[in-house]
């Protein structure tokens, strides 16, 4: 899969999604899914941009409400992140149940698990730097609930090597297929790998009834585990020039928007936050993916360091940059992220917190036909 940088090309992506056709394939990994996740990952769209632009094309939430609510899920998971703060990189709501050991199997990182989709698909991510969600779940649950694995080391090899790294939404993910963040495990067979991966394999470890999946026993080819080293790359550039009569956006891993301030005069650094990194590495790749995007940004220049160096950096020049969850101890002026909508706070369940967004939704559209 390509994924353009250049940000004319990405609006272009953005406006030629189809919600309804992504409704009815998207568990399927040829599926019309949007392939916008990067982009929203890194801040170059914001869930609100896209949800304007599929209004500006005549669909509303009756129209495009699956679509729509994909969109919410990425904002419902921020919004566990900014409530429980840390407590996400445990297991949030009770112990994950079939945890016996930690670390990732060995054949999912070799591509040699013996079950054919999820092996190209894990190739296609070292690759890429993309997987189908519903390929996600299924290595999850290969990891978590048949090698019963801790959650914890897979899920951060898989952010590691993602375009979309967002730790919010692959780690509450991971935790909801492996049972610690939701009611019960997910588990598939190889039918249903065999229907939405249009594979006809058959036996293998999951070539079973769902009624007997609880009970397959540990494949041999899944006990060897790993504890993966997770290298960032060092990267050399010069520091910027700052012009301290002027404010300063710090765009981030996290808000890489062209469109912020667009005109304004600031000085504008894209920090490559070294603490960040070092809690939670990501792959040369996803690196070299973001400083590309920033390009989209007149005048930014990259400045590699922690936030504390930054500050010292720029002097008497005031800081701005846009909340994020990793950002607590920045120091300067806080602007918010653009979500779907006003909706904040913790909801257990997202259920709750759609109830409440797509009410709001459904009044802003009322008030545009008004």
């Amino acid at each position: 899969m390509y994924f353009p940088t250049d940000y004319s090309e990405i609006i272009e992506r953005m406006e030629a999604v189809d919600p309804q056709a992504y409704a009815r394939t998207r568990n399927y990994v040829n599926g019309a899914v949007s392939y916008l996740s990067p982009y929203i990952s890194r801040g170059v769209l914001s869930t609100r941009q896209v949800y304007l632009s599929l209004r500006a094309r005549g669909f509303d939430l009756n129209s495009a409400e699956k679509f729509i609510s994909e969109l919410a899920w990425r904002d419902y998971w921020q919004q566990v992140w900014i409530a429980r703060g840390d407590e996400i990189d445990r297991d949030l709501l009770h112990a994950q149940p079939l945890a016996e050991r930690n670390g990732i199997p060995e054949a999912l990182v070799q591509t040699q698990t013996g079950i054919k989709a999820v092996d190209e698909a894990v190739r296609g991510l070292f690759e890429t730097g993309y997987m189908h969600n519903h390929m996600r779940m299924y290595v999850a649950s290969i990891a978590c609930n048949i090698a019963r694995c801790h959650w914890l080391v897979p899920a951060r090899w898989m952010h590691y090597h993602l375009l979309d790294a967002d730790w919010a939404s692959n780690a509450l993910s991971w935790q909801w297929v492996a049972g610690a963040n939701s009611s019960k495990c997910y588990r598939a067979n190889q039918e249903n790998i065999n229907k939405f991966c249009h594979s006809a394999q058959r036996n293998t470890f999951l070539d079973v009834s769902y009624e007997a999946l609880e009970d397959v026993a540990m494949p041999d080819v899944l006990r060897p585990t790993a504890q993966l080293a997770l290298p960032v790359e060092r990267l050399e550039i010069d520091p910027p020039q700052i012009d301290a009569r002027l404010p300063t956006l710090v765009y981030t891993l996290y808000n890489l928007d062209p469109r912020w301030h667009e005109g304004e005069a600031y000085n504008r650094i894209f920090l490559i936050d070294t603490d960040l990194l070092e809690r939670y590495p990501m792959a040369p790749k996803v690196l070299d993916f973001a400083l590309r995007l920033a390009e989209n940004v007149d005048g930014i220049q990259p400045f590699v360091g922690s936030f504390s160096d930054l500050r010292v950096h720029c002097g008497e020049s005031v800081l701005h940059f846009r909340e994020h969850p990793t950002q607590g101890h920045y120091e300067g002026c806080t602007e918010p992220r653009p979500m779907l909508t006003d909706t904040t706070g913790y909801f257990r369940s997202f259920f709750k917190f759609w109830r409440l967004c797509s009410k709001r939704l459904l009044a802003e559209e009322r008030v545009e036909l008004a």
